[in-house]
């Protein structure tokens, strides 16, 4: 009996220190917005995991050989990464030969465009308002983000393994996890969204200031909510917000993110567009 009390004090103890240990771990402020974030995982790691799925991903998927893509892909990305204020990202801007419409931004500038939603972009502005987008989740490290809020779900014991590193390594998928539906729909998603909502913002703000007409952006989310296919879950069940909240959200930010953009230091405006 003696010997139970005893763990049971020491687990007190390691459950009181995680919880302290996740405290002076979460200091931290989103870039651009300054919403505070509980952050317990090293950046350095998520780099490196983001730069191993991001290889993995675009073995599996051949790349695009459509000239106009790639190079395009290639130019937004440069001219964004420009701004963005993260000289230390190794930046990648690779273009995927699928009729996906989607694009994604792993931790350390390692993105990806995917051909299908090139067309619904129609120009340069539109596709600087998706590479935007994705970049921010980086920048924002909502990633690492979602991943403590994992750590934190688990329970406190299982912080303090992340904090300090007694188990084995995270493996990337853990950045994807799924979570159960008691959970997910109760705390999950609706963080998610504000995930959604803060790259939005901050991606306006990237695009403005790489010189590209930031009034693209609520108009791009409108052309994508028309081209979707199938019915669409309910923006309470799902991770984004909806295209017409989001394009209204964008409106609602236009009249700073056009200060930004008349102070860029070179307007490229909606530039080239999409055959």
């Amino acid at each position: 009996m003696k010997e139970i009390n005893r763990r049971q004090c020491l687990g007190g103890l390691l459950v009181t220190g995680a919880a302290a240990g996740v405290a002076s771990c979460g200091c931290r402020s989103a870039p651009y917005t300054g919403r505070k974030q509980l952050l317990i995982y090293p950046e350095g790691k998520e780099m490196s995991l983001g730069s191993e799925a991001y290889g993995e991903v675009t073995k599996e998927t051949p790349l695009s050989e459509n000239p106009q893509y790639t190079a395009m892909v290639q130019r937004v990305g440069e001219r964004i990464a420009a701004v963005a204020g993260r000289s230390d990202f190794e930046w990648e801007f690779k273009t995927l030969q699928s009729e996906e419409q989607n694009a994604f931004c792993l931790p350390g500038g390692k993105v990806a465009v995917y051909e299908g939603i090139l067309p619904v972009c129609q120009n340069e502005a539109g596709l600087a308002v998706v590479m935007g987008h994705e970049i921010a989740h980086a920048l924002a490290r909502h990633g690492g983000e979602r991943m403590s809020q994992n750590a934190a779900v688990q329970g406190v014991q299982t912080a303090a393994s992340y904090i300090l590193q007694n188990q084995e390594e995270t493996k990337k998928e853990m950045i994807f996890k799924a979570y159960g539906m008691a959970t997910e729909y109760g705390v999950l998603l609706p963080f998610s969204r504000k995930h959604e909502s803060e790259a939005d913002e901050i991606g306006i703000t990237l695009m403005a200031n790489a010189g590209y007409d930031p009034a693209e952006a609520p108009k791009f989310w409108t052309r994508f909510g028309a081209a979707g296919t199938g019915e669409k879950q309910p923006e309470f069940l799902s991770t984004h917000p909806s295209d017409e909240r989001r394009s209204q959200d964008l409106e609602a930010l236009l009249p700073g993110a056009r200060e930004l953009y008349e102070q860029a230091a070179e307007k490229v405006g909606l530039g080239e567009a999409i055959s």
